[in-house]
């Protein structure tokens, strides 16, 4: 409810319809406006001047919406938006297609109620899926020192449990076969009970068999979240969702961090973090009692067709190049911080909070403006920088290395959505969940040789920054793919970029 002086033009604005993150019509009712598009389960706004003698307007604007998990983090910021006029968003908001202006946190489309209730669901499933898909990454080092492994044997260990995404491709064919629904449904119930499995190994060689299974299920459930979060988001709208689903991830991954000084307790105590996956399976049921099948599986479709080998090329390509760099980068971290820099699992598990998650804010930016302005620019003028950042954070210490970070975060989190949307974009329906598939099982080979290349030489004697900079090639080759083959996506349906699909539409 808001009080609004009287002056020019005040009742006016107010008696307008608003078109932002909701499009308003007049009720019957005068001085009552109620949703024509939007967010909203219920929408109701109402304008009269106010009943004392002041020369006031009284705007009481009520509203009841759903978004699953993550309605916390935008209910302050929707009543702010709410409580205000768009006629006054001066520079802090982007436009909509459409002309009308939405905020720097919101879609640059305006979703519906059922658009955003699958994007909370599809947020929730990311972060179970990150926290399996982090939980060796943090718990490795500690498991090791338990066994008795050395480095070789941690990139090894990391290379077999990447190998395991072989298991679980049938779940990327079967959900172009059967649905998205059903195979989301089983994975997100898999994933966390498999993994929660590692608390009872009984040496390193089974802790490995366990993760080997459990760690690809997880990543099963993230590139079929991301395939569904393609088909169901309108078409400016797909990196904005990538980058809700990445922030979700983030936050999962952060579980397994603040997790982390379970470790501590005993020289077995990073069991206890693989207790901590059964919180998931509350998700598993949420998914499994509100997630639809998405739009474009349920519409007439060409089933299996064959796949584009030139486009699966290049992203292939990518997603290989890129894990050379990404997946040590992340693996050995922990080992830099408590090897090198003398970190206990307390301040890992600080160091990662602090600095990883205001990347968050990159994230959102970066959908935002792969969105609006499109993928390949931001993703040429970032990701060599944030390459580089993350390089200097493992040669130095200090201060330097937390900024460096911390920045390579932000940096990464607004090159990241812009890369990963192509994934889903550039396929039909039919083989859609086959490319997302293939195209993890290529990073995870890029993640392995990544992996081998940099325990065996830290083995050897060289330094993680020497490491780190020779790896770091491998993205500079990243963004010679991105300028010579990528397409710019932005702002296309599905069916403009896929005609197979408009064909069987039609």
């Amino acid at each position: 409810m808001r009080s609004w002086p009287d002056g020019p033009d005040v009742g006016t604005e107010l008696l307008t319809p608003r078109d932002d993150i909701v499009l308003e019509r007049p009720a019957a009712e005068p001085g009552t406006f109620v949703q024509t598009a939007g967010p909203f389960l219920e929408y109701r706004r109402d304008v009269a001047p106010a009943d004392d003698s002041t020369s006031t307007w009284r705007e009481t604007t009520t509203y009841r919406w759903s978004l699953p998990w993550f309605r916390w983090l935008f209910e302050l910021p929707l009543r702010w938006l709410l409580a205000r006029r768009a006629a006054h968003p001066g520079h802090h908001h982007h436009r909509r297609a459409g002309g009308a202006p939405t905020p720097w946190w919101a879609p640059p489309d305006r979703l519906g109620p059922s658009q955003l209730t699958v994007l909370g669901l599809l947020a929730a499933a990311s972060m179970s899926s990150a926290f399996v898909n982090t939980l060796f990454t943090q718990t490795v080092n500690f498991a090791a020192d338990d066994f008795g492994v050395g480095d070789t044997g941690v990139g090894v260990a990391g290379s077999i449990v990447r190998a395991g995404i072989v298991l679980v491709m049938p779940f990327a064919v079967l959900a172009d076969r059967i649905g998205r629904r059903r195979v989301v449904m089983g994975v997100a119930i898999a994933a966390p009970l498999v993994s929660a499995c590692g608390a009872l190994a009984p040496s390193f060689p089974v802790l490995v068999a366990t993760q080997a299974v459990g760690r690809p299920l997880g990543l099963a459930l993230d590139f079929l979240v991301a395939v569904v979060a393609a088909e169901e988001m309108p078409r400016n709208s797909r990196a904005y969702a990538v980058s809700v689903l990445a922030m979700a991830s983030g936050l999962g991954a952060g579980v397994a961090v603040m997790a982390l000084p379970l470790a501590d307790l005993s020289d077995g105590g990073w069991r206890f973090v693989y207790v901590v996956s059964l919180v998931w399976l509350v998700v598993a049921v949420d998914i499994a009692r509100r997630l639809p099948e998405t739009t474009r599986f349920e519409r007439p479709h060409v089933v299996a067709p064959r796949l584009d080998r030139r486009r699966f090329g290049f992203l292939a390509a990518v997603a290989l190049l890129a894990n050379v760099f990404v997946a040590p980068a992340s693996l050995f971290q922990n080992d830099y911080l408590t090897d090198t820099r003398g970190f206990s699992a307390t301040t890992v598990a600080i160091f990662s909070v602090v600095t990883a998650t205001p990347a968050g804010i990159g994230l959102i930016l970066g959908g935002r403006v792969a969105d609006v302005s499109g993928r390949r620019r931001i993703i040429v003028l970032g990701l060599p920088v944030a390459t580089a950042l993350v390089v200097l954070s493992y040669s130095v210490g200090g201060v330097t290395m937390w900024l460096g970070v911390f920045a390579a975060g932000v940096l990464g989190g607004l090159t990241y959505p812009a890369l990963a949307v192509y994934r889903a974009e550039l396929f039909p329906t039919g083989n859609r969940g086959r490319a997302a598939g293939l195209l993890t099982a290529a990073a995870l080979i890029g993640g392995i040789a990544g992996l081998l290349a940099m325990g065996s030489l830290l083995d050897r004697g060289w330094s993680h920054g020497t490491v780190m900079a020779l790896l770091a090639s491998t993205q500079l080759a990243v963004v010679v793919v991105v300028l010579t083959w990528f397409p710019e996506t932005a702002h296309r349906e599905l069916e403009e970029l896929n005609p197979l699909d408009a064909a069987t539409a039609g």
